[in-house]
């Protein structure tokens, strides 16, 4: 069984997809982008300010599963240019201080959507 999940503190998808999907125990976000959910801008004019944006629109929605960073146990990571990897890393590594650091793999594309810098997913279980 699978349920779709939406939060209203995190953009709304962009295409024909889910925020994320339960299914069981196990929650699949689909990819965040930097766009701000109250005012729909999106956020790219400072990586750190886009990372943790993204970062926000992840945990809005496990916030609406009840759940949090301590259960994200894979993220994947979407660069446009790999040089920003020590960067993104910084931000990202202050969502998960305290807590055994998820599963993850880092790549470089050749373009995101909406032209942004950095789009991250992440699989997370609630036991």
């Amino acid at each position: 069984m699978k349920k779709a999940i939406e939060s209203k503190q995190a953009p709304a998808p962009i295409g024909p997809y889910s925020q994320a999907v339960l299914a069981g125990n196990t929650l699949y976000v689909s990819g965040q982008i930097a766009i701000d959910p109250e005012t729909g801008e999106l956020l790219t004019s400072n990586l750190e300010e886009e990372t943790t944006r993204v970062m926000e629109n992840l945990k809005a929605i496990l916030t609406a599963v009840g759940m949090d960073f301590s259960h994200v146990v894979k993220c994947t990571i979407f660069l446009s240019n790999m040089q920003d990897f020590q960067r993104v890393n910084q931000v990202y590594g202050r969502y998960f201080e305290g807590l055994v650091p998820p599963a993850r793999e880092t790549v470089e594309v050749s373009c995101l959507p909406k032209n942004v810098n950095v789009e991250i997913s992440c699989i997370a279980v609630k036991a």
